[in-house]
């Protein structure tokens, strides 16, 4: 072979490299020792819900679709009720799942479960709480909140690389501000207590957009008072990764109602550790012939969590 098509050979080599990194990087196809993680907040609307033309067996597949093409390594999931976990599983095989019903513990109404990739990370610990005064208490309710909520959490090893990381989901309250705040503050009490000092996510429904105390506890920038004994600030403050990329974008609606639309608040969140690096972040806005997957738009972040060292 002449030394100018051995040079064409290996720039041809060199180009799809970077272009299977760079399919890899917004949500494709990952190899085990991709260091990028692929990371989703989904709101999926329960099952049982009266929606018409959008109930669940018709847009089930729509669903499926979102994870599929963009093949999340992780996703926190919320209004999941146990048949449509099943039938996700069923379609997606790939993914392994933790979490509980919020109404008993065990299959019990709505999950906030966390779907995981089970070919890029194993499990190592993981649990569910319930938004209360009374967290380990299976469907407790003690902070005025309209709904049973629970926040499930798990740390995951990646494949190959052995790097860990811990991801809180959770869906607030929709009615109570009062909840909304102690829940927050739980939940930097748990983050804070974890036994290994892993990066952490948080992903979720928040019910509140982005200039609420709540978002603004979770990210450092204002404290809450609403408990003696109860964490003022959040002493590991995160970083809102769509913001990190699109500062300025006003579009930024994730509740549509089925519609479509992309005006109002951005009330579905997920959250990384001030060091990782946000190499994408987007909301997605997959339809079908004008049909929505969910009356939530899902969000997505790509992370580099390689500059995140466990303390």
């Amino acid at each position: 072979m002449s030394l100018r098509c051995r040079l064409i050979v290996s720039l041809l080599a060199v180009f799809f490299m970077v272009q299977m990194k760079s399919r890899a990087a917004v949500g494709g196809q990952a190899s085990v020792s991709d260091p990028n993680l692929v990371v989703m907040t989904f709101n999926i609307r329960y099952g049982t819900a009266d929606d018409g033309e959008n109930s669940w067996d018709k847009r089930k597949d729509l669903v499926f679709g979102v994870l599929q093409r963009h093949t999340p390594d992780v996703v926190g999931l919320q209004e999941a009720l146990r048949f449509q976990i099943d039938e996700i599983r069923a379609a997606l095989p790939q993914y392994g799942e933790l979490g509980v019903g919020r109404d008993d513990g065990n299959t019990g109404g709505e999950y906030s479960a966390i779907l995981y990739r089970e070919d890029r990370l194993q499990r190592s610990e993981s649990g569910t709480f319930w938004l209360s005064d009374t967290p380990e208490l299976c469907g407790s309710i003690t902070w005025g909140n309209a709904c049973t909520r629970v926040c499930t959490w798990g740390r995951f090893i990646r494949n190959g690389s052995g790097e860990a990381f811990y991801l809180f989901n959770t869906h607030l309250d929709h009615v109570s501000q009062y909840s909304r705040d102690r829940s927050v503050v739980l939940l930097a009490q748990r983050m804070r207590d974890r036994r290994h000092k892993d990066p952490v996510l948080v992903t979720g429904d928040l019910n509140v957009g982005e200039d609420s105390a709540v978002v603004r506890y979770l990210t450092g920038q204002s404290s809450l008072h609403v408990a003696r004994n109860g964490l003022t600030k959040n002493p590991e403050p995160l970083v809102d990764t769509f913001r990190v990329l699109h500062p300025n974008t006003s579009d930024v609606g994730t509740f549509h109602a089925f519609k479509g639309a992309t005006t109002g608040a951005k009330i579905d969140y997920v959250f990384a550790p001030t060091g990782a690096r946000v190499l994408d972040a987007s909301i997605v806005r997959d339809a079908q012939e004008g049909r929505c997957p969910s009356d939530h738009f899902p969000v997505l972040a790509v992370l580099d969590l390689t500059k995140t060292a466990s303390r």
